[in-house]
């Protein structure tokens, strides 16, 4: 079965019945919804496919499409990929339960959310670089549409820049695999966008290492690493409650997975060059967002610059080439996706009830709305990695690769850990404890339908604390793979022989033809 074909496109079959005139607002959102969960149990029909001993590329499809420059419809999916598709298919049907309030232009909202759920799990598949590049760049249209429509006072602004920042970052992408082209065609006498023959090209040390920067700055932009990071808490900020969701549990993801994906792959010998210069900069985001988010006065604000720092363990962890850090760094993704998709929930539900986002202005919510407290609190401690909660076991193998890698990076980064703790706490607190506010009695606590966003996350929050084998079984051997294929290359003044490549190559990724049919 196609699995990753039907996971991807399933979504698009909704938008036709939405751009009918006749379609009830209603009609839509369950319309929406019901397309989503039909498209989760074909991603857990992936997953369930999906073989955890390897560490190639599986569930692979191949459609030539442009054949005369090398370009065809490749999708497939690898131990990092797997779980972002899943994480993909669980966070959209939350993020129209938090739309179900939304009455102007419902069907057009419910029609974007479609389109970009489709771009969102296309660019997490894709295995054709051009192919990749087409769904992280349409990622953008519908994320500018939803904040620059259904967003707060200063959302023209915030979407305009989210914009901006995001495509002018592309830019030095398209740049790059068009020069990889290039060299496919020198080398291998037809040009080709396949990353499994574009990972057998033979570049000197300058190639890589330019090559390496202009991917890696439009991944960059995406994360967003320091200091490349203002437009996200303007961005989060104006968002709805349903971008704000979708944008921090899936959108930030493709920047690091694009770095796992192409910069360690394709350009090993840079990856280990500038490994420790990223790795500062992640340490920077980690503490500088720690440090912004406790100076918030505004609680949406907040969970935005968490984000800023969170996400820096991610960049942490994938450049402490070692497999704990590429493994922490892979769940931390996933973990960061449910936690923070979840405060942003709650702020939303708590916006709804109170009109206000100002800090200050709250307190006692715990005596009125003890359910919508408990979620926020939940994801307050998974959040600054409480033990039994899913986050601890991302960072303490972010941390222990940091360590293993440079014990003064994983020092500092140990201090993000105990800020996040300060400023998560904090807010709950100024939030929700003390004496009620009068103008409070009499708001509503938690609604059925925001019972059944908020549960199945925190389930998962607890499963992943608890019991992680299931996920990191299926991560390991690509991480471990990544790890061995980025450090075995060796340099010497005319470059990077193939030969050397080709000795790794078998135990991290198989020869295109031996994976053109995956076990699915």
């Amino acid at each position: 079965m196609p699995w990753l074909t039907i996971v991807i496109f399933l979504p698009l079959v909704g938008i036709p019945f939405l751009l009918w005139r006749g379609l009830s607002d209603a009609y839509a959102k369950w319309l929406t919804l019901s397309v989503m969960l039909a498209d989760l149990a074909f991603a857990v029909g992936a997953l369930a496919a999906f073989d955890q001993s390897a560490s190639g590329y599986q569930l692979v499809e191949q459609v030539e499409w442009v054949s005369s420059v090398g370009l065809s419809y490749l999708v497939g999916v690898d131990g990092f990929s797997i779980w972002l598709v899943v994480l993909s298919a669980v966070m959209f049907p939350i993020g129209v339960l938090s739309a179900w309030g939304v009455t102007h232009r419902v069907r057009e909202l419910m029609a974007l959310t479609l389109g970009l759920q489709t771009v969102v799990i296309g660019a997490f598949c894709a295995l054709d670089v051009l192919l990749f590049f087409v769904f992280f760049e349409a990622l953008l249209f519908p994320m500018f549409l939803i904040i620059g429509i259904w967003g707060s006072a200063r959302r023209v602004y915030a979407s305009v820049k989210f914009f901006l920042y995001t495509m002018l970052g592309s830019a030095f992408i398209l740049v790059g695999l068009l020069y990889l082209w290039a060299q496919a065609s020198q080398q291998f006498g037809q040009g080709s966008f396949d990353i499994r023959l574009l990972e057998q090209l033979s570049l000197s040390v300058g190639e890589q290492r330019w090559l390496f920067l202009a991917f890696f700055i439009g991944f960059a932009v995406k994360v967003p690493v320091f200091p490349l990071h203002t437009w996200l808490p303007d961005a989060h900020t104006e968002a709805p409650t349903l971008g704000s969701i979708v944008l921090a549990a899936l959108l930030l993801k493709a920047g690091p997975y694009g770095m796992l994906r192409f910069n360690l792959d394709l350009f090993p010998e840079a990856a280990r060059y500038f490994a420790d210069a990223i790795a500062v900069l992640a340490l920077i985001g980690i503490v500088y967002g720690a440090i912004v988010a406790m100076m918030q006065t505004d609680v949406k604000r907040l969970v935005a610059y968490s984000s800023v720092s969170h996400m820096g363990f991610v960049v942490l962890g994938i450049f402490t080439l070692t497999s704990e850090g590429t493994s922490g760094a892979v769940i931390q993704m996933v973990n960061h996706g449910l936690s923070t998709g979840l405060l942003f929930l709650v702020v939303g539900i708590l916006y709804e009830r109170t009109h206000t986002r100002e800090i200050a202005d709250m307190g006692g919510l715990a005596r009125v709305t003890p359910g919508i407290a408990a979620a926020f609190l939940v994801a307050s401690l998974s959040s600054i990695g409480l033990p039994g909660l899913n986050n601890f076991i991302g960072e303490f193998l972010v941390i222990l690769g940091a360590f293993g890698s440079n014990r003064l990076f994983g020092a500092i980064a140990v201090t993000g850990v105990v800020l996040g703790a300060v400023y998560m706490l904090w807010a709950y607190q100024r939030t929700f404890e003390g004496p009620p506010v009068d103008r409070w009695r009499g708001i509503r606590d938690v609604l059925p339908r925001e019972i059944a966003a908020i549960v199945p996350i925190v389930a998962l929050m607890v499963v992943i604390g608890v019991y992680p084998k299931p996920v990191l079984e299926r991560i390991d051997p690509s991480a471990s793979g990544v790890v061995r294929w980025v450090r075995a290359v060796e340099t010497d003044q005319e470059g990077l022989p193939g030969g050397i490549r080709a000795e790794v190559q078998p135990s991290y990724r198989p020869p295109p033809e031996a994976q053109t049919v995956g076990p699915g």
